[in-house]
Order: C-alpha cells, then structure tokens, then sequence
C-alpha cells in the first residue's frame, strides 16, 4: 500500500539506473521539501538515533484510528532531507490506522535504498520511521 506520491518516485527510481543518479534525485527531494522553521526544531521534535539532525513535526488531523496523519521534517544533512520527503511521500494524508499497515521496509527496499545507505543512515531511517509509527499509534489510541 503506498500512496501516489511515493509511487512516482518509485517510477523514477526504476528509470534511473545509476545509484549516483537516484542519490541526486534523493537530494533534490530534499531540496524541494520546505524547511522546518527553526522555532520547531526542538528536544520534542529531534528524532534520536539519527547520525545527523533531525526533526519531524506532526500534523495530525482528528483523532483515534481515522485521523489523517502529515508531517514536517528536516535536517542539516541534504541526503537525509531527502529521506525525509521519501517518508512524507509514503505516509502523508494516509489515516493512522493506514500509517502502522505501511510495511515501510518493503515499500523503501523497491528503492534499492536497503541496498545503498550507509549503517548509520539506515538506522536514522529506522528511528525516523519509529517516531513516525509512534505517532500514529498514540493517535490510535485517542479515540
């Protein structure tokens, strides 16, 4: 289950044959995402486990299991920005319920991105896909 937008960057991975050319695309992804005002960039929103920094703002709309579920994020790194637009793709606008059906590991291996990160990235994207998890579960739970 993923969502359009993560389905067409899916469509261009599959036409970039070159990992140096999908790392570019990854970056402008990351540039293209707005940044997160620095006044959110705080102990609350930073995301532990990540190598650079990072932070990720809820915007969750309703409560309980068909609230629908958006974030802001960034970081100082420009790969890891694009991480993140990878993950708003893949999780905005989807409920919470939707959010923890996401198989996340299958949906970003179609990437190659299993294949390519670095140890340290991959667990920075587990930790982010945590949060992102966490957040929907606690909304679940707010019936």
């Amino acid at each position: 289950m993923a969502t359009e937008a993560f389905e067409e960057i899916a469509e261009t991975f599959e036409f970039l044959d070159d990992w140096e050319d999908r790392y570019r695309h990854v970056i402008e992804l990351g540039r293209a995402m707005p940044p997160l005002d620095d006044s959110f960039k705080v102990p609350a929103t930073k995301v532990e486990g990540c190598a650079s920094q990072v932070w990720l703002l809820p915007r969750i709309e309703g409560t309980g299991p068909e609230a629908r579920f958006d974030f802001q994020g960034d970081s100082d790194a420009m790969i890891v920005r694009g991480l993140i637009a990878i993950l708003h793709a893949l999780y905005a606008g989807l409920s919470v319920r939707e959010v923890l059906e996401v198989d996340a590991q299958a949906e970003l291996a179609r990437l190659g991105l299993d294949e390519h990160l670095s140890s340290q990235r991959s667990n920075g994207l587990r930790a982010m896909i945590g949060r992102i998890r966490r957040l929907a579960q606690e909304t679940m739970e707010t019936a």
